[in-house]
């Protein structure tokens, strides 16, 4: 039997890169109550467990998400994915130990997926732990076995972005959803990784395929311990003046309650409490649902100017002018 990576990999860290380091520093520690604290090179480290380092924001002009690091078991199992990578035809390399360092881990390989989408792996031994308390106003925040949450990402070619997860590390479908959001007809595929209902959630346009978005990705989902948590960040966030893309609301297909808050980059970041998890016994008998509406309630945009919706419609007719980036690069 051809050995699986299902269950043996989930979301690890992520790195940003922006120039707006004070933008970010208030956003992360006053608005959604994380652990923040300076980093060797002028950056930022987001603390959320006894991970070293699991958000950093580097200093940079891409003001976007630039590194997706995904852990994997051990080293066989990370060997595992790199051969499915290779095999696929997509090119792998070793990250620098000064990156690695940044990224908080010792060792680690880089590629690029569909939509250049820049992945990268890591066995779990090589993530680098601190005993050091963490100083944040949020009462906790959910990792382990599910990982660090999930990443939301808009394509013009869904098929390959969900051929790619699949055939690469033996995601599964968890539901689809279709919805009309602005008068454009959306269709949304949710993949896991593990026992999180999904590590990757996948959107785009139906009929004319187009991608408003200018970031990597659309957003980071982080799980908070409690709904007071929830509750509480968004009032922060929006007592502060950011951005509220949709207020709370629950999701149909994983009931998680949530919120999302534009990020000082751009994208925005959900924070949810108490998802679904999909444990071994509903596992053997899963089946993929189907659903209308990506919100059983709530999550009223908070935020839809008609300048917003000008800039989406313009990015969305670019989106036309040039091909999405293929796996690998190429």
């Amino acid at each position: 039997m051809t050995p699986s990576l299902f269950g043996r990999m989930r979301l690890g860290y992520v790195l940003v890169e922006s120039q707006r380091l004070d933008a970010w520093h208030r956003f992360a520690a006053e608005g959604l109550r994380l652990h923040v604290e300076p980093a060797g090179d002028g950056g930022l480290v987001l603390r959320v467990d006894d991970r070293a380092r699991r958000i950093v924001v580097r200093p940079g002009p891409a003001e976007d998400v630039v590194a997706i690091g995904w852990q994997l078991d051990d080293a066989a199992t990370l060997d595992l994915a790199l051969q499915r990578l290779r095999g696929a035809g997509i090119d792998v390399e070793r990250i620098g130990d000064a990156d690695a360092a940044q990224r908080g881990i010792a060792a680690g390989w880089r590629c690029r997926g569909p939509k250049g989408t820049p992945i990268e792996l890591f066995a779990q031994d090589q993530a680098l732990l601190t005993d050091a308390p963490l100083a944040m106003r949020a009462s906790g925040f959910l990792t382990g076995a599910g990982g660090l949450g999930h990443m939301a990402i808009t394509t013009r070619e869904p098929e390959a972005m969900e051929r790619f997860w699949r055939e690469a590390f033996d995601a599964r479908v968890s539901d689809r959803i279709e919805d009309r959001l602005s008068g454009v007809t959306m269709d949304f595929t949710f993949l896991r990784l593990n026992e999180r209902h999904h590590s990757v959630a996948i959107a785009c346009t139906r009929g004319l395929r187009i991608n408003p978005m200018r970031t990597s990705i659309h957003h980071l989902n982080l799980q908070v311990a409690s709904f007071d948590d929830v509750v509480n960040g968004y009032r922060q966030c929006r007592a502060l003046g950011y951005p509220i893309a949709s207020a709370i609301g629950q999701h149909p297909n994983d009931k998680e309650l949530s919120f999302y808050v534009q990020s000082p980059s751009d994208f925005e970041i959900e924070l949810g409490w108490n998802p679904l998890v999909v444990d071994d016994a509903a596992e053997r008998t899963w089946t993929p649902g189907a659903y209308r509406g990506i919100s059983l309630w709530g999550h009223f945009p908070e935020n839809q100017t008609l300048g917003l919706k000008a800039g989406q419609f313009a990015r969305g007719l670019l989106s036309l002018t040039r091909r999405e980036a293929r796996a690998g690069g190429r």
